[in-house]
């Protein structure tokens, strides 16, 4: 490395753009007090997000318990095609499937920053959303009874049934980079298998997704019977992250969707 300087990076982390010894650029996140798994983890689902080959991700050139070093992608704007692009993508990424739901490329449990959360096996996806993703979050997140009531309710609400999917894990619009030349990478996972309408559904959540992009993966994998009124339904789990991390008015956020379905 011969030379490192502060970008914009995200919400938790620090990052840097870092020139190497051989002149090319990388990117470099990094923060005092992380937990000494976290950049492993991240490393790992990136890989297994690649794996398929379904949509770009960024190359793990070094990771420590310190920082993650990635190769670097010079930014710009998703075109018409790269929405498309990022349809058909995610519809292969998601089929690339995973051994069950919670599965992770690591083995363990699911870490969103200083979040963890539980990957132990459930009898069937309903199960597994209510008991490892949405009640482990309630007491960091300040609580919710609407929450809980939905939670009773999850067998009725969560679709039909589908195998688990390969997901990205945490993909709002920022963790979508547009490259230079217009196409999508995906950046930042919290990589593990569960309901393919869970990625989706935070896809929409901070900024609208395009219309291109979800007529791309329906042309690919058509979504079950009812999917618009399950939006909200797996929007929660995103939400209440947002609300134990940031505090804020998510908790409200998180009671007006639940209120949907109780």
């Amino acid at each position: 490395m011969t030379a490192r300087r502060p970008i914009a990076g995200g919400d938790i982390n620090d990052a840097y753009a870092v020139e190497l010894d051989d002149g090319r650029l990388a990117f470099e996140k990094t923060r005092d007090g992380a937990p000494p798994d976290e950049y492993a983890i991240e490393a790992a689902g990136l890989r297994w997000l690649g794996e398929p080959e379904a949509l770009r991700v960024p190359r793990v050139l070094a990771v420590s318990e310190t920082s993650l070093t990635l190769e670097w992608i010079e930014s710009g704007r998703l075109d018409a095609a790269g929405e498309e692009e990022l349809g058909r993508g995610l519809a292969r990424l998601h089929d690339a499937g995973a051994e069950r739901f919670g599965a992770t490329a690591h083995g363990g449990d699911t870490r969103i920053g200083p979040l963890l959360l539980p990957n132990e096996p459930a009898d069937d996806w309903p199960s597994f959303y209510a008991e490892r993703r949405l009640l482990p979050l309630l007491d960091r997140a300040g609580g919710s009874r609407a929450v809980e009531r939905v939670c009773e309710r999850i067998h009725d609400l969560a679709g039909p049934s589908e195998p688990p999917a390969r997901l990205h894990g945490d993909l709002w619009s920022g963790n979508v980079m547009a490259g230079a030349d217009g196409r999508p990478w995906l950046i930042d996972p919290a990589a593990y298998g569960g309901h393919r309408e869970v990625d989706l559904a935070m896809l929409r959540l901070f900024g609208s997704s395009s219309p291109r992009t979800m007529a791309a993966y329906e042309e690919v994998a058509p979504l079950a019977d009812g999917h618009a009124e399950r939006v909200e339904l797996y929007q929660l789990f995103p939400l209440l992250v947002h609300a134990a991390l940031f505090g804020g008015g998510y908790l409200a956020s998180v009671d007006r969707a639940a209120r949907r379905y109780i």
